[in-house]
């Protein structure tokens, strides 16, 4: 069993994924607006399996997307962080939070906690993040964190009928922006 982290920001903490962290998931998923752009609508028996996908990834690899808890409220308000799918084109540090999350700034600052993690404990040498092209809030996300746009990408099955864009920066990149 590989250790698991817990990251912590002014405003969140980030830790791996709970069974607690389902009933809040699940409304997220049931959100159309929220689930748009990370595969639509979900019934809570799917969510319920991404839930135990994302902690066995954590159990098994050690490399998946942290439940972000804000602080103040303790209340779960999304996932973001590394995630690297079978298939995948990159290592991704990715990020969906719960509607009533948005417009806070979660995102990025949550999102650049797990960059500085990927780059510095994971050791990853260059971040991915996977956006659908209709998705302009992640990608103002992308730009805030110094990514910019690199190319069309593909996802693996299920998600090859999705056609999305690959924006990203090195380490190096990362690490000069963050001086």
């Amino acid at each position: 069993m590989i250790a698991t982290p817990r990251l912590e920001t002014a405003r969140l903490i980030l830790r791996p994924t709970a069974l607690e962290d389902l009933d809040r998931w699940a409304e997220m998923l049931a959100d159309e607006a929220a689930a748009r752009f990370i595969g639509g609508v979900q019934a809570k028996p799917v969510v319920w399996r991404q839930v135990m996908t994302m902690a066995g990834a954590w159990t098994l690899t050690g490399v998946a997307m942290f439940s972000v808890i804000e602080r103040s409220s303790g209340r779960w308000i999304g996932r973001v962080g590394p995630w690297e799918p079978l298939g995948w084109p990159g290592p991704e540090v990715g990020w969906a939070l719960h509607p009533d999350a948005w417009g806070n700034g979660y995102a990025v600052e949550a999102a650049a906690a797990t960059m500085d993690y990927a780059f510095d404990v994971l050791g990853w040498p260059d971040v991915i993040h996977s956006i659908d092209a209709e998705n302009a809030a992640s990608k103002r996300v992308a730009e805030r964190l110094g990514s910019a746009y690199r190319a069309a990408g593909r996802l693996p099955a299920p998600y090859e009928h999705v056609p999305v864009e690959i924006w990203g920066q090195t380490r190096e990149e990362w690490r000069a922006r963050r001086r």
